[in-house]
């Protein structure tokens, strides 16, 4: 699949998704004992690719998002929000304490210049929090309907954050785990052939239900096993680069 293509299917998935759909509080989410242990140390943060469900605080934070509907949303609560791509961040060297992207990295091809951007714009130990999905031999059609261009082998993943200067400080199975092939193609059929409805229940039903369930994020420190991890949460530090 070319880049343009990918881009195109992304933006136009999730125009459609967040144009009739509301900003959750961050506090709602798993990610909030993380996220506000971090905070006291993070004057300055950026969140990429929100969409309507940003894990940092609104106010305050810069956000950078492809979507105008999202971005719209997010001024109006106090986001300091730019359209933008995550592949040539509008910001200054080592400006921010705290840059996260969750659930953003795979749905973009270069994602060697990704890695670079992200940690270009963080200072000298500045924590940079992602999530990723992992193993190609995970891969389900709801990668494709979601706009997914990898799922990463963790050699991959852990050759880029070297390459970077990112060492893992903790980390963390993260999202759904699916364990049923055939309803998760059923959900996806649905999902395509009945888009605006289908985007209705999840905006305003299955993911209310599914914040209510869930569950605490256990820690690992450093780098966990993540031989049988369907998707995992890293914190990640930026070193100084050796002379």
């Amino acid at each position: 699949m070319q880049t343009n293509s990918l881009e195109a299917k992304n933006s136009a998935f999730y125009d459609d998704l967040w144009l009739n759909s509301y900003l959750t509080n961050p506090k709602r989410f798993n990610t909030w004992p993380l996220v506000s242990s971090l905070l006291p140390e993070a004057k300055m943060r950026m969140e990429v690719g929100p969409g309507l469900r940003p894990r940092l605080p609104i106010a305050g934070t810069h956000f950078l998002d492809a979507s105008p509907p999202a971005i719209k949303q997010l001024e109006a609560r106090g986001g300091i929000a730019k359209l933008g791509s995550i592949t040539d961040l509008p910001f200054e060297n080592g400006e921010f304490d705290l840059v996260a992207a969750f659930d953003v990295v795979e749905h973009v091809e270069d994602d060697q210049r990704v890695f670079t951007e992200l940690t270009r714009i963080l200072k000298e130990n500045g924590r940079l929090i992602i999530s990723v999905p992992l193993h190609a031999g995970y891969w389900t059609v709801f990668d494709d309907y979601v706009g997914h261009a990898r799922r990463y082998e963790p050699a991959t993943l852990l050759a880029l954050l070297a390459k970077n200067n990112l060492v893992v400080e903790k980390s963390a199975v993260f999202g759904m785990q699916p364990n049923n092939p055939r309803m998760l193609k059923y959900a996806v059929k649905v999902m395509t052939e009945h888009r605006t409805a289908a985007t209705r229940w999840y905006n305003w039903l299955f993911l209310p239900l599914g914040m209510l369930f869930q569950k605490r994020l256990k820690f690992t420190d450093g780098l966990m096993d993540l031989t049988q991890v369907y998707e995992v949460l890293l914190v990640c530090r930026r070193e100084t680069p050796a002379a």
